[in-house]
């Protein structure tokens, strides 16, 4: 992840739910000359401070080898930049083998 990007589980079923995250958080953090740190532009630092408050590590439950969200639910990488680079996601999974002895189907997500 990179410091002006985060991860955030939220509401999926909307098309307006990404819209109103972006005008909410550029409400709290919005561009301007108002920086000390704009070395990289006037975008940078109001994305630093999203990428804070949104978080950069996700707890994703997975049950039975399938994601265990909620209906609406779904899985955001929020870019904070006007032109961010390319992000790639580091997935760590924790947890335990069956008790018995089994394995689960593999699946893509």
């Amino acid at each position: 992840m990179h410091t002006s990007a985060s991860l955030t589980i939220n509401e999926n079923a909307s098309s307006d739910v990404p819209l109103d995250l972006n005008d909410s958080l550029d409400r709290i953090a919005p561009e301007g000359p108002h920086y000390r740190h704009d070395d990289e532009g006037s975008d940078d630092m109001p994305a630093h401070v999203k990428s804070s408050l949104m978080g950069a590590s996700l707890n994703v439950p997975v049950r039975q080898g399938q994601l265990a969200m909620g209906t609406w639910q779904g899985l955001y990488l929020n870019e904070h930049r006007n032109h961010g680079g390319s992000r790639k996601v580091c997935v760590t999974i924790q947890g335990q083998k069956r008790s018995d002895g089994r394995k689960y189907q593999s699946s893509r997500w």
